[in-house]
C-alpha cells in the first residue's frame, strides 16, 4: 500500500492560475470523490486522537465542514462549524482577521463550545495561516482547549504551520506541495 501523502499527491488536481494569475490552486474535490482515497484521509486525520477524549471538531467553512464531519463522526464528538460573518442564526462570537487585501471576519455560535473542552481545529489547507490562526483564537476566546490543528495539505514555504505552532497548537497535515 502507498503511503498517504503518495496517494494524496495523486488524487489532489493542481489548477495553476487559479483564482488569480502566479497561485496554483490544490483542489481536493478530486480527492473528495474517490471514496477509497478519502476513507483513509480520513482514517489518517483521526488516527492520533482516537481514544484521546476530544470532545468536538470544529471545521472551518467550507472544506473544513466536509473533512469535520467525517472526523467529528469517528471521534465520537460534536462539531462546531467555524463560519464567515452574517452566516449563523444565533448568539455568535466573532473575530476579524486580516487577508492579503483586507480584513474579514469569522464566527461561530458562543454556545457551540463549552470552556475546558478538548478540540480539534480541521480545515482543508495551511497556507499563509492567517485564517487558522483566526480561528484557534477564536477558539481560545472562548474557552476551548486547541488539542491540534489537522489539515490534508500543507504549503510549508508559506509558513502558516508555525503560525499555529506558535500559539502551542500542534499542527498534522498529510501531504506537502513545497513551492506553492
Amino acid at each position: 500500500m502507498a503511503d498517504i501523502a503518495s496517494e494524496l499527491d495523486a488524487a489532489i488536481r493542481t489548477i495553476p492560475n487559479y483564482p488569480k494569475p502566479g497561485v496554483v490552486f490544490r483542489d481536493i474535490t478530486t480527492m473528495l470523490g474517490n471514496a477509497p482515497v478519502f476513507r483513509r484521509t480520513v482514517d489518517e486525520l483521526v488516527a492520533p486522537w482516537v481514544g484521546a477524549g476530544i470532545d468536538k471538531v470544529a471545521g472551518i467553512e467550507a472544506r473544513g465542514f466536509i473533512l469535520g464531519g467525517a472526523v467529528a463522526h469517528q471521534l465520537r464528538a460534536g462539531f462546531a462549524p467555524i463560519r464567515k460573518k452574517g452566516k449563523l442564526p444565533y448568539d455568535t462570537v466573532r473575530i476579524a482577521y486580516s487577508l492579503e487585501y483586507g480584513v474579514d471576519e469569522m464566527e461561530m455560535h458562543r454556545d457551540a463550545i463549552e470552556p475546558g473542552e478538548k478540540v480539534i481545529l480541521i480545515d482543508d489547507l495551511i497556507a499563509t495561516g492567517g485564517t487558522a490562526e483566526a480561528a484557534v483564537k477564536l477558539l481560545q476566546q472562548i474557552g476551548a482547549n486547541v488539542v491540534a490543528a489537522v489539515f490534508v495539505i500543507n504549503l510549508p514555504d508559506l509558513g502558516g504551520a508555525a503560525k499555529l505552532e506558535a500559539l502551542n497548537v500542534p499542527v498534522r497535515t498529510l501531504v506537502e506541495f513545497p513551492g506553492d
